[in-house]
């Protein structure tokens, strides 16, 4: 159960990113709607990770934390941001996803 806690945990870091970088492309409210989201996205996305931290090992779960994050966000910023989708860029990404892969199998 932690570990899915620990994924929808990743999923809002990727929320907080997003909500980040639409604030910074609007003004006004509309940009304070954003940042309010990602308020709310960083204290879910913190709250989940504490909880999966109870019964996971910290190391495991932060680094999957944070990929699901980095990964997330990198192919977030290619679909909604314009990013470049670079080969080098994808390779190291499909990296990052078997290291998380292989972090979650090794793990008890």
């Amino acid at each position: 159960m932690n570990w899915i806690l620990l994924i929808i945990g990743g999923l809002f870091e990727v929320g907080f990113t997003f909500c980040l970088g639409k604030a910074k492309e609007s003004v006004g409210s509309e940009a304070i709607g954003w940042y309010v989201g990602f308020v709310i996205s960083l204290f879910v996305s913190m709250g989940l990770l504490i909880k999966a931290t109870q019964t996971l090992p910290l190391g495991t779960a932060y680094t999957v934390w944070t990929g699901i994050g980095a990964v997330g966000t990198v192919i977030l910023g290619i679909m909604v941001f314009k990013d470049p989708a670079t080969f080098w860029r994808m390779f190291f990404i499909a990296t990052l996803i078997g290291s998380i892969i292989g972090l979650k199998v090794v793990s008890s």
